[in-house]
Parts: structure tokens; sequence; C-alpha cells
């Protein structure tokens, strides 16, 4: 799978990408970044699905779902960007290309959890159709910061993006 947003380019993620994700999460995530043997355990593991996007030749960002063949859920394990791609709709698009797998996939239910002081993520993720479902106190135990707990029906949301026909026997 490969696929462009403007400039930048969506692919899958490979072991040869794994220097550079960690770039990004350990910048993303200072405090609670995942280590290098976890991130490649995830690139290797048949039950996920992580994207990179690359723009001017380099890694700017990736995400990943974790969702197990005949599942009827799945987990936003991450989406992290470089701090120079943030705000240009690239979190945005890695977000509904795992979506999209997640529907592919036939899972019902993504979830996924959220800094509770990261009032961006939860405003984007709220924007494509996840509820706050619960919080998980001192998730974040470096920070003491808690999560929110997020679901998204995928049926419905693959619905809400379909394209919409006009009834050809329709007449006014």
């Amino acid at each position: 799978m490969s696929s462009t947003t403007g400039t930048v380019t969506f692919r899958i993620a490979t072991p040869a990408d794994l220097a550079a994700i960690m770039t990004i999460e350990r910048a993303a995530f200072p405090s609670d970044a995942w280590s290098e043997a976890m991130m490649a355990e995830e690139l290797a593991s048949p039950h996920s699905h992580y994207l990179v996007a690359e723009h001017a030749g380099r890694l700017d960002g990736y995400a990943g779902l974790r969702a197990p063949d005949g599942a009827n859920d799945g987990d936003i394990q991450t989406i992290a960007l470089a701090e120079t791609a943030r705000g240009r709709g690239t979190g945005r698009a890695l977000l509904a290309a795992l979506l999209e797998q997640a529907s592919l996939r036939g899972v019902r239910n993504v979830f996924l959890d959220v800094r509770a002081d990261n009032p961006v993520a939860q405003k984007l993720y709220a924007s494509e159709g996840f509820r706050e479902i619960g919080t998980r106190l001192n998730y974040y135990a470096a920070d003491g910061v808690d999560a929110i707990v997020m679901q998204l029906d995928v049926p419905a949301w693959a619905a809400a993006r379909a394209p919409r026909t006009e009834d050809a026997g329709a007449c006014s």
C-alpha cells in the first residue's frame, strides 16, 4: 500500500524505518517512549498495520493499528509526527488510513488512549467520530497524566465517508 496526499507519501512501515521511527517516538513522547525492541516487535507483528508518512525524502510520521484477523475490536497503538510535520493534515490522513485498514479487516470498534493534556489530539479524534468512554487514572505515570479512552464505531465511520450517489430514478 502506498498513497500520496499533496507532497506527503504514505506507505507500509518496514524494519528499515525503525531508526527514523524511534527518532520521532523519542521526540514526541519524551517521558514514555516505547523501547526500540517494543517498536520492532510491533512492526513485525502480523496483527499490526503500521504506516509511515514521507515528505521530501524524510520520514515525517508514523501510525499503528493492532487488529488481529477476525477480531471485532482493534486499537490505535500510536500516531506521532515530527514537530515540523504538525498542523498540515498528516496526522488526520494517517488516522484515516488506519481506520480504512480496520474497516477492511472487518473490525467493528476501534479504541485508543489519548493523554488528557493533549486537546489537539482529542479534537482530531472527536472530529472523526471517536467518543469518550472512560478514563485511565495516572496512565501516563511518569507525568502524572490520565488517559482518556475513546471508541469509534468503524462501520458507522465508513458509511459516513462513503461517496453519496443520487438516486438515478428520482425526478423533481
